[in-house]
């Protein structure tokens, strides 16, 4: 259903049964894991005009892996991350 890059990629599906008798069937909520389990082999500063999707590109490889960088700062949206210049994010080892 999702590309094995996707935060979603190892999720499992449910299926829900409607009223009328249509069956949907959904991802299960995704949780991110625990902030001092994600192993950090970086921090960077934010620099203006710095995006979550830039620093993503820098240093993981793959603008599109932002998501492992706010799941490695704890950050539920990842705008925060680079909302103030000169803050530190941490960078997540690969795969985690």
């Amino acid at each position: 259903m999702f590309d094995h890059t996707s935060r979603y990629a190892n999720l499992e599906t449910a299926t829900l049964t409607t009223e009328d008798g249509r069956t949907v069937i959904y991802v299960r909520r995704r949780f991110p894991p625990p902030v001092d389990a994600i192993q950090i082999v970086a921090e960077v500063t934010v620099n203006d005009p710095d995006r979550l999707d830039l620093i993503a590109a820098r240093t993981v490889g793959a603008a599109e892996q932002f998501w492992r960088i706010a799941d490695a700062n704890g950050a539920l949206n990842p705008f925060d991350l680079t909302a103030t210049p000169g803050e530190q994010v941490r960078i997540p080892a690969p795969g985690m």
